[in-house]
């Protein structure tokens, strides 16, 4: 028998190992980024640190080994047991073993040096998040007999369980790696039936069949089988699932042959306080809060989360999109990189039935164009993921300025787009007219929605939300136009918000908080549920509720304010200061216009649910609710002075462009507003398609678009300069 130990207590640490002899004591999981990693200015620490450990004495038999399990070390790792260097390893979120057996001594120690610094051959190195340093995830010992199921085929448990559906009835089809084998055969057993295989060249193949079989099922019935495995003396345990699965271009998602439509998150790894080293705990509120909206499938970005995260999955029902932090820039240097951590994603996470696809890559023409090795690698990538897994098809996210005519777009089996009209660029009803595109233009191919969303600091407020104010009204108005965009659109095979839960990017510093991507429908701290989580939990969740949005917009200077409530019940009741206001029949989203006097208590009440706030009339806005990165307001009234004959910012783009004058202008402008641009969009040439897109836009909406980039005074200059230049 097999005896795993946790080793997470009583390490030393030291950050600087190459100028200081200075340790602290501390238990693992850790990052050493937990609060520079999230405070902006992207100058958290990226470097070498070294983490140590006496283990004592330990006593093995001889027909026994010692291994070392990492689960995620980021970035880079080098393994040194009793003075000896016995494992380097480059990818900072999937699990490796050591084999410690030949270095015991007496007394053993154990030093591991982390290095999480800038290079050009281990992914990620752009992006729009921070990358963590540290020990962040479990440690273990592992005890087998020397013949035993592999522990060193990549990070895996040395298990293959491959189910096949026929009719009512499942095939499953089990592959198993043996280290040192000794036996002639080992054998597996699911409940009641066992079969005994033959080993070869260190592999034993068998098949069970389950005669009406009990299939996993989503939500519905999360139904998982137990496979247990014995060679020799070595025993261990598989959960696996049945079920059937596909991607229909005009259908969408199929779970067991039945449209199963997919709507729900991206989630990333960290936590305010903590970076990316969460305990288990962590996992549990993070999933038992994605349940509580309703979300039925969680796209895990952009790197292989915690085992125990996969596991949750499977016990919850979600379904998954697991890919590799292949990312935002390619490097030259970095494809072998690229497939090793493709190999130990899908080795490490076959058995798991969330998971249904592998993402290649992400945005990965951010930083250059579409060149032939980057091609190259991708189809490598491809290739390989369907030597390792023909079950799964193969995804990509795409930048939403990637023409649909790149050959990236139908190099995997089904692609998504990370598309953000009425955030960046364009109006939120720019998104479903661009799928109808798409979908028009190539029908055979499956599409889906990667990544949308709006950032949304909670403590700023609008009763006239605009793109770029970094409201939470904002932010609640752009979801409701993304559920509806959904909803009519069947195609679509899933559909991920970006992001479930704000996260460190510490080069942002907008929106009022420094270092935060808050794009999440909550806080980084799991403590505020934005407006918008309740939008979709009324369209997703079952359990009845109903829900006030604006509660944190508590001083209000309109003399009739908007009040919006978000339900999965038939009608809402809107009380006033305990009188019955106005009572409304509808679906998801209702909306009040309530005089506002001093002190006004409202309640929505429907059927058994109710919710409540306290609002107050006030004669100026409270500048607290406005973002101070929008400076001043732009007063586009003041801008439209035109005289005819002459050019204006309501001119298109184009035009500007074809003439010399209003040209040069135009490009001067374009070029300081490209220079404030975040170092994960520097150095992108947008496509042809969407330049002429773009290029039909009027230039004050290009500058609505610029948001904060472009302060009143340059845009009140630039109406002036227009409006001398002769058409």
């Amino acid at each position: 028998m097999r005896e795993i130990q946790n080793i997470n207590k009583g390490w030393l640490f030291n950050q600087y190992p190459e100028k200081s002899s200075d340790f602290v004591s501390l238990d693992l999981p850790h990052t050493w980024n937990a609060q520079d990693g999230a405070d902006g200015g992207n100058d958290y620490y990226r470097g070498r640190a070294l983490y140590q450990k006496k283990l004592g004495e330990i006593v093995l038999q001889d027909d026994e080994e010692l291994y070392l399990e990492f689960q995620g070390v980021g970035m880079s790792a080098d393994v040194y047991f009793n003075g000896k260097l016995l494992a380097h390893h480059d990818g900072g979120y999937s699990t490796f073993r050591v084999d410690l057996t030949k270095c015991l001594q007496g007394e053993n120690e154990l030093k591991v040096f982390v290095d999480n610094s800038i290079n050009e051959t281990v992914y990620p190195q752009t992006a729009d998040f921070t990358f963590y340093g540290g020990i962040y995830r479990d440690v273990n010992l592992i005890k087998v007999k020397k013949e035993h199921f592999a522990l060193m085929h990549w990070g895996g448990c040395g298990i293959k369980v491959t189910p096949l559906l026929c009719g009512k009835d499942a095939e499953i089809q089990i592959e198993a790696w043996i280290e040192n084998p000794e036996s002639e055969s080992a054998t597996f057993s699911i409940g009641e039936k066992a079969v005994s295989a033959p080993i070869k060249d260190g592999k034993a193949k068998a098949k069970i069949l389950l005669k009406q079989a009990h299939l996993w099922n989503g939500f519905k019935d999360p139904y998982l089988y137990v496979l247990k495995a014995v060679v020799g003396e070595d025993e261990t345990e598989v959960h696996f699932g049945v079920r059937s699965f596909g991607v229909d271009p005009e259908r969408g998602f199929l779970l067991n042959g039945e449209e199963y439509p997919l709507i729900g998150v991206a989630r990333h790894q960290d936590k305010q306080g903590k970076g990316n080293a969460l305990s288990k705990e962590d996992h549990e509120l993070d999933f038992a809060i994605i349940k509580e909206m309703g979300a039925n499938t969680i796209r895990l970005a952009h790197y292989q989360h915690d085992p125990y995260v996969y596991e949750l999955a499977d016990r919850y029902g979600f379904i998954l999109w697991a890919e590799i932090p292949y990312i935002s820039r390619f490097m030259k240097d970095g494809h072998q990189n690229a497939e090793s951590q493709l190999k130990e994603l899908i080795i490490q996470n076959y058995n798991h039935p969330s998971i249904v696809t592998w993402g290649l890559s992400n945005e990965i023409t951010v930083s250059g164009p579409a060149n032939e090795a980057l091609i190259e690698s991708h189809q490598k990538l491809n290739a390989l993921a369907h030597e390792l897994d023909a079950t799964r098809p193969t995804t990509m996210a795409n930048l939403f300025l990637l023409e649909s005519s790149s050959p990236l777009v139908s190099l995997p089996d089904i692609r998504s787009y990370n598309l953000y009209y009425g955030w960046y660029v364009g109006d939120v009803g720019d998104n479903g007219p661009w799928f109808d595109k798409f979908h028009k233009e190539h029908p055979t191919l499956a599409i889906g929605l990667s990544e949308y969303g709006a950032d949304a600091n909670p403590a700023y407020q609008s009763e006239e939300p605009q793109k770029g104010d970094y409201s939470e009204t904002y932010q609640a108005y752009y979801h409701e136009k993304m559920m509806e965009m959904r909803l009519t659109r069947p195609y679509l095979w899933a559909m991920h918000v970006w992001n479930m839960f704000d996260f460190a990017a510490d080069g942002r510093d907008e929106g009022g908080k420094k270092g935060i991507n808050q794009k999440g429908l909550v806080t980084y701290d799991r403590k505020t549920k934005k407006d918008a989580f309740y939008l979709y939990k009324a369209y997703l969740a079952k359990e009845p509720f109903v829900h006030l949005c604006g509660k944190r917009y508590k001083e209000r200077s309109a003399e009739m304010t908007h009040v919006k409530v978000y339900s999965n019940l038939p009608e809402v009741s809107l009380y006033v200061n305990g009188a019955l206001f106005e009572t409304k029949k509808g679906a998801k989203v209702f909306e009040f216009l309530v005089p506002l006097k001093g002190k006004t208590l409202i309640e929505a009440v429907s059927q058994e649910e109710k919710d409540e706030m306290t609002i107050e009339k006030v004669e100026k806005e409270n500048p607290a609710y406005s973002s101070p990165t929008k400076m001043k307001v732009i007063n586009w009234f003041e801008m439209d002075k035109k005289k005819e004959g002459y050019f204006s910012l309501d001119d298109k783009v184009a035009d500007i462009k074809a003439h010399p004058v209003a040209g040069a202008l135009y490009a001067k402008i374009m070029a300081e507003m490209t220079a404030k641009i975040g170092d994960v969009a520097k150095g992108f040439k947008m496509s042809p398609e969407m330049q002429a897109q773009m290029d039909q836009m009027s230039l004050k909406q290009t500058l609505q678009m610029a948001g904060h980039m472009v302060p009143p005074e340059a845009a009140k200059a630039l109406a002036e300069a227009l409006g001398k230049i002769k058409k």
